[in-house]
């Protein structure tokens, strides 16, 4: 049994049941906590679990502003469990990602929750990808990603007999699996070990309070005051926020920087007509390009059974807007008025005007596919899903690579943590990055 706080009504998440208690005086009666995390995402729920389960003495409260958990980027990704290979030997994220994955198949295996390990190819389909491919080789065994191995065209024939490729790197220990499923278990994980969930509660004001709480003994035991829009009040002494697409406007709450800015990015997939799915296995990928900011599309098989093809990259005109014509004028205007967006943009340009193209015109999309599977075509696929990231940009234009930490200023400054950007692959790595917050808040925060 999943239950959650919710005085917006009775809400079904799948299989999961949701129990509420619908009036906001009764809320309150609950109102005071030592920790607590506001976001509900994969990233704060992982870390308010981590928390939860080093600190079980003391009171933790999850805060989240929409009816259920996981609903954004934990909820519209493409459900690949990353291996590790691309990011820089040494780094944060490619110490994150390895750990991460096995972490995550562990988790998994020992809830039942199901996955497949199908593997991934990243093909090279041109000569001049050819050195790429083996740099990236390389950078994998730096990393410790298991069981790399290089393959030819016949190899790749033979691992997916569809694909057209004159040499591939095999990482057999890419898998894939429901996100939004893993995140809703970290967070029954957090309920069972005590912790309260509290969903419709969309925060809007992080201060210190005046006075303690109201019939309470223990005066300014709980000095932070999180409010949301409806007005209702939570107290802490500890707080941490994990807002995703939201992050940077959370952390301007309490001061920070308006830097990095989140730019929300929209990926539009095609999906393979499923009489059509024999011509996938597992995921084909392409050599990365370092002259483009993004990857490039790829094949993607799912849980469901179901293939994602795809996605491109495009600016979002809402920072939770899954829908072409989904549109928040101030979410519009933050993207285009930053110069961090336009200075991308001006370096990208040629790459961004085809993206656009491509996400309007299917048939230039499934020309790209076709590099990789020659045999599909136009009638094989049909418009899918479509996923928002969460781009941390820096002023000049640069793609925050790297996770950002912020505390606030003023009063608040020394209780406040900040997750101001956790990068791609978040899902893959977040039990990794569970462990790394939470050693993050126990360094600044007397628990």
């Amino acid at each position: 049994m999943f239950r959650v706080v919710n005085n917006a009504g009775v809400k079904a998440a799948g299989a999961l049941q949701l129990k509420v208690l619908k009036d906001v005086a009764s809320r309150r009666l609950h109102s005071s906590y030592d920790v607590a995390v506001v976001g509900g995402g994969i990233v704060g729920l992982a870390s308010a679990r981590e928390l939860i389960l080093r600190h079980p003495e003391l009171s933790f409260v999850l805060l989240e502003k929409e009816s259920e958990l996981a609903l954004h980027q934990s909820g519209h990704n493409s459900g690949v469990i990353h291996s590790g290979i691309y990011y820089t030997p040494g780094s944060l994220k490619a110490r994150l990602c390895v750990r991460g994955a096995t972490l995550a198949y562990e988790y998994c295996q020992k809830k039942g929750l199901p996955y497949r390990r199908c593997g991934k190819l990243i093909v090279a389909v041109e000569q001049e990808e050819v050195p790429r491919l083996r740099a990236l080789y390389e950078r994998g065994l730096k990393n410790n990603v298991r069981d790399l191995s290089m393959m030819d065209a016949k190899g790749i024939r033979e691992r997916e007999p569809y694909c057209r490729g004159i040499m591939a790197l095999d990482s057999p220990y890419t898998g894939i699996v429901d996100w939004r499923m893993v995140a809703l278990s970290y967070g029954t994980d957090f309920q069972d070990a005590g912790g309260t969930v509290v969903t419709g509660y969309q925060v809007n004001d992080i201060s210190t309070a005046k006075e303690g709480v109201a019939g309470s003994s223990d005066g300014m035991k709980y000095p932070i005051a999180i409010r949301d829009s409806k007005g209702a009040e939570v107290r802490c002494r500890y707080v941490l926020t994990c807002g995703g697409l939201y992050s940077d406007r959370l952390s301007q709450i309490s001061g920070c920087s308006p830097e990095p800015r989140i730019v929300p990015f929209r990926g539009d997939y095609l999906v393979l007509k499923p009489e059509k799915n024999y011509l996938v296995r597992g995921n084909i990928y392409p050599v990365p390009d370092p002259r483009f900011p993004f990857l490039g599309v790829h094949f993607t098989p799912r849980m469901d059974g179901s293939i994602w093809l795809g996605p491109n990259a495009v600016l979002a005109f809402k920072r939770e807007g899954y829908r072409v014509y989904d549109f928040n004028a101030r979410d519009f205007a933050d993207a285009l008025s930053f110069r961090g967006l336009q200075r991308l943009v001006m370096r990208n340009i040629t790459y961004g005007v085809g993206e656009m193209y491509r996400g309007l015109v299917m048939g230039a999309q499934v020309k790209l596919l076709q590099k990789y599977i020659p045999e599909l075509s136009l009638g094989d696929v049909a418009r899918g899903p479509s996923g928002v990231r969460a781009q941390a940009l820096d002023r000049d234009g640069n793609l925050v690579d790297d996770f950002v930490f912020d505390g606030g200023v003023g009063e608040v400054g020394g209780r406040v943590l900040h997750v101001r950007n956790a990068p791609s692959p978040a899902a893959t790595s977040s039990l990794a990055i569970g462990e790394m917050i939470a050693d993050e808040v126990e360094s600044r925060f007397a628990l």
